[in-house]
């Protein structure tokens, strides 16, 4: 397959088919600055603001067919590493236009949409802002009301510093027609539209731009029931739900049987769990070595994990995954407390999360890794677990990161379950299951 892009080249669009069908396709997946529709092709270029958001979309499309109004569309990466300057009849990146995408470098203190505006509402009327945390860094897309005021404002702050020294503003035109807000608060703003709320409440039909985990925003404070909001979990699977899955389940407690109690441990079970939501604790059955019970942070994580592992196999043995007939379980001596772990997965870019979650696959991705990481000491860490038959390492927004391809699903189970969270030359490796098949 092509080199991951963070440019999705979509082909099949027909006439019926308008910016807005697409933009609402792929803006589950994080914020899109640039869109080129290739009308004479049928076909159209779309770019994400990082590579990891383009990747979770075709990973998620590789298993559910995307199609607008009745048409299928074909998702695949681009051979174009970023939308520059296209052939003549192609749209240019630096056309001039009123949304503006700024990349903050340097960022020593933290900007919010009103600093934003601060900086550009000298240059006219800023119509909406919507800001975004990225490992790239912090980006925002500013609307003006003109795009003379647009180009009046890149013109002028390009490369300057909003604060003496950092918080260098390296400023591009987006291509969007227009920013769509679904909040007023620090990190998006809409000026003509005072009366937006600041957090989501009840149903929303598609997340906002940015890092689609901020609708979960109050989830960390509030506990893990704002994170059950069925319609929110909805917009980070693109609109539906995967196959199989109710979204109705309230049972919070899983029953883990036909485990090998020789080999697995509470940080194991932990490890493997995690993937589908938060883990609050974990308690191995005294009388039963080849049982435990597991806690999750709401019903619908209990349900992923339910669905996506039931039959999984892990040291030899099939798992056998249901729901316990208790509420929850009791804290004491032999349980093992998460509810505070900070390597809980959900607690930021929960919607993201959620969009990685599948059954177990012979490919693990590995993140958070040192720097100067080779493939042979990747395959070093891992090897004991299995047959490795393709290791690549790779950097995305300048951090490394790794795929692995094991000859068998439990190859890379056991990895994951084994080597996820361990150190590594100063850092902390995150391994999770990719659904790319191959690399």
């Amino acid at each position: 397959m092509a080199e991951p892009s963070k440019v999705i080249h979509v082909r099949n669009v027909g006439h019926e088919i308008s910016e807005n069908d697409l933009l609402q396709l792929f803006q589950p997946f994080g914020v899109i600055t640039k869109l080129v529709m290739l009308r004479a092709k049928n076909q159209a270029l779309l770019q994400m603001q990082d590579i990891p958001s383009a990747v979770n979309a075709l990973q998620f499309y590789s298993n559910v067919q995307p199609s607008i109004r009745g048409r299928n569309v074909y998702v695949q990466f681009s051979s174009h590493q970023e939308l520059t300057t296209m052939d003549q009849n192609q749209a240019r990146e630096d056309e001039p236009n009123r949304i503006l995408l700024v990349t903050v470098h340097h960022m020593l203190y933290p900007i919010t949409a009103d600093v934003l505006h601060q900086v550009f509402s000298p240059h006219g009327f800023v119509e909406k802002i919507v800001t975004f945390q990225k490992s790239a860094g912090f980006q925002a897309l500013i609307q003006y009301q003109s795009r003379q005021s647009a180009v009046a404002a890149r013109s002028t702050l390009q490369g300057r510093n909003i604060y003496d020294g950092c918080c260098q503003l390296d400023i591009q035109y987006s291509n969007l027609d227009e920013l769509q807000v679904n909040y007023n608060n620090d990190r998006s703003r809409d000026f003509t539209n005072p009366n937006l709320p600041t957090e989501q409440k009840g149903r929303s039909s598609q997340p906002g731009y940015g890092d689609a985990g901020g609708m979960y925003s109050g989830a960390r404070t509030a506990g893990f029931s704002q994170m059950a909001n069925a319609a929110a979990i909805a917009a980070a699977f693109g609109g539906g739900l995967p196959p199989g899955i109710t979204g109705t389940n309230e049972r919070c407690t899983i029953l883990v049987a036909n485990l090998s109690p020789d080999r697995i441990d509470e940080d194991k079970l932990f490890n493997l769990f995690s993937i589908y939501g938060n883990i609050v604790r974990i308690k191995l059955l005294r009388n039963k070595p080849d049982h435990a019970l597991i806690q999750m942070g709401d019903g619908f994580q209990a349900e992923l994990a339910v669905h996506f592992l039931k039959g999984a196999m892990l040291f030899g043995k099939r798992l056998e995954v249901n729901y316990s007939k208790f509420a929850n379980i009791s804290q004491g001596a032999d349980t093992h407390e998460y509810v505070n772990s900070n390597l809980n997965r959900f607690n930021r870019n929960a919607a993201k999360n959620y969009r990685y979650c599948c059954s177990p696959t012979k490919m693990i991705h590995l993140s958070t890794l040192p720097q100067d990481i080779t493939e042979d000491e990747i395959v070093s860490l891992l090897e004991e677990h299995g047959n490795i038959v393709n290791c690549k390492v790779f950097e995305m927004n300048g951090k490394k990161q790794s795929l692995v391809q094991f000859e068998t699903e439990e190859q890379a189970t056991e990895a994951l379950v084994c080597k996820h969270a361990s150190p590594l030359s100063g850092s902390v490796v995150r391994i999770s299951f990719s659904q790319l098949q191959n690399i």
